[in-house]
């Protein structure tokens, strides 16, 4: 039975050059529920921080338990958007009874040992975004208005180089028990899973879980903007779903 004691806290994590801002049309469609919500904005994307071209991915993670921590005993479900795979997947690794579900949006868990970009070249300290046509041919940018677009260019701040070059050390066998939903967005869910059966090493990982859930939300990249109201009722449900189990 669900009691307002298991409701569990939804904590928002983003991916590259996006702050908290980027789950704004998220929370407004999430009603009375917006009050046990949390969006983070990561060490590194915040861009009055002076020192945030050198944080690293372990500060990121470090980051994400406190918010966890500050939770007390109400369970929580991590949501995690595309890059943020990195620091959740560090923090499922150290602390994998902390976090009631896990949420992948058009992401998933990172490898031992991978990084993003380890050959960014030493003479560069972040990476901005990148052109749209650019950006266009590494992720979908289906869905997005112009008005998307132009919020997207105008807050977004530059990716630091240490959260781009650092290999993720993964150690605990228990993350890969953590009740697990991946939403898929750019790539269909049975195309997933078929990655998954070939060993594709982007999805070496999925196939150490003891399993996950598919939801399927057909869309492009960031389906926070282009199918915010969807998207929230996706994560609410999961909530709900975790809440019922607790």
């Amino acid at each position: 039975m669900t009691t307002t004691a298991n409701h569990p806290t939804i904590v928002l994590v983003a991916g590259h050059w996006l702050g908290a801002w980027a789950w704004d049309d998220v929370l407004a469609h999430l009603g009375a529920d917006r009050a046990r919500a949390v969006a983070l904005t990561l060490p590194g994307l915040d861009r009055a921080d002076p020192e945030r071209a050198s944080r690293t991915l372990d500060e990121q993670a470090a980051a994400i338990l406190d918010t966890i921590a500050q939770q007390g005993d109400r369970p929580v479900v991590l949501v995690a958007h595309s890059g943020a795979n990195a620091p959740v997947s560090l923090v499922l690794d150290r602390h994998p009874e902390l976090v009631a579900r896990v949420v992948w949006v058009d992401s998933g868990p990172v490898a031992d040992g991978s990084a993003f970009a380890p050959g960014f070249p030493d003479e560069l300290d972040e990476l901005p975004l990148p052109a749209f046509a650019e950006l266009g041919e590494q992720a979908s940018l289906d869905g997005l208005s112009a008005a998307d677009l132009e919020r997207f260019r105008a807050r977004a701040v530059p990716q630091p180089a240490p959260v781009l070059r650092q290999p993720v050390a993964l150690r605990n066998e228990a993350r890969h028990g953590v009740p697990t939903t991946l939403v898929c967005c750019s790539i269909p869910g049975e195309q997933l899973r078929e990655l998954v059966r070939a060993g594709h090493p982007m999805f070496a990982e999925l196939a150490k879980l003891d399993g996950f859930d598919l939801v399927e939300l057909p869309t492009g990249h960031w389906p926070m903007w282009s199918r915010a109201a969807d998207l929230a009722e996706v994560v609410l449900a999961e909530a709900s779903r975790t809440a019922d189990d607790a």
